[in-house]
């Protein structure tokens, strides 16, 4: 494996806007205080979710990947570059924006239009307000982004990457990017049919809800290949060991809600247990090359 100096790689590279920067902090700071709200409440069995639902699980995952992929956000700022970060950035911009539409085309599901208690009534007109306002920041941010021009467009273009992808690991990445992806797809555009073969009960909000995030985890995970650098995603898998875990541990404690023999509950096994171990091996791998590149073997 090449390894070039860290240096080289953060000053090569479209520059990272601050706007990016603060989205990201300001979006961290409220998944992780909603998202463990959503997700604890749904380890005591009740369902808090902006929108009604047949079951907590539905909300608790929405909250387990909300708080997983918080602490990673608040990396971003550490980065020099775009390029090292758009492998989280861009799952973002789909989650805040694919789950405002979610929620505007669910407007009926409303605790506040169901007459949900008054906590949760409140909670989902400033879960609405936010996501609004969140969905229009990240889409101005992104634009304003893809605007700035390169810091350096010759060193850029003729940078190699830092740590390769090995080869052994694209086919299940590509794999697995392509199962969250279609499942996502599948929720998010015909959550009639999708819905139904998920191994809980759901309902039409929970459905959509929960394929905006298989989408942004699909669209991520295959982000990697794209980008075929360890280095360049390495937010990205900070983020996505610690959101297989947050599902794991819902999982586990609504267990008796899923049906874990049908062949929709082993698939769901499997693609946790696939975010777990694409997200644990890429930091290993990472730490690896850069313990080579301190050696000298440049």
């Amino acid at each position: 494996m090449s390894v070039v100096p860290q240096e080289t790689a953060e000053n090569t590279g479209r520059a990272l806007s601050p706007a990016v920067v603060v989205l990201s902090g300001v979006v961290g700071g409220i998944s992780a205080t909603v998202g463990t709200l959503l997700a604890v409440a749904s380890l005591t069995g009740h369902a808090a979710g902006a929108w009604v639902s047949p079951e907590a699980l539905s909300p608790g995952l929405l909250g387990a990947a909300m708080a997983g992929v918080a602490p990673a956000l608040f990396t971003i700022g550490r980065a020099r570059v775009w390029e090292e970060v758009r492998c989280l950035v861009l799952p973002l911009v789909i989650v805040l924006v694919g789950l405002f539409t979610v929620t505007l085309l669910n407007a009926g599901s409303l605790q506040a239009v169901r007459g949900g208690p008054l906590f949760l009534a409140l909670f989902s007109l400033g879960w609405v307000a936010t996501l609004g306002v969140l969905a229009l920041a990240a889409v101005g941010c992104l634009a304003a982004q893809y605007r700035a021009r390169p810091a350096d467009a010759g060193a850029l273009a003729g940078r190699g990457p830092v740590a390769p992808l090995p080869a052994w690991s694209k086919p299940p990445l590509a794999v697995l990017g392509s199962g969250w992806l279609g499942i996502g797809a599948g929720l998010l555009f015909f959550p009639a049919f999708w819905g139904a073969l998920l191994p809980w009960t759901v309902n039409r909000a929970d459905a959509q809800g929960l394929g905006v995030w298989a989408l942004a985890l699909g669209a991520g995970v295959l982000g990697s290949l794209v980008e075929d650098d360890l280095a360049r995603i390495r937010p990205a898998l900070k983020a996505v060991p610690v959101v297989a875990l947050a599902l794991a541990v819902v999982l586990a404690a609504r267990a008796a809600t899923v049906d874990w023999a049908s062949g929709p509950g082993a698939a769901l096994v499997t693609l946790v247990a696939g975010l777990f171990g694409t997200g644990a091996s890429g930091r290993w791998l990472l730490t690896r090359a850069v313990r080579r590149g301190e050696g000298g073997a440049l």
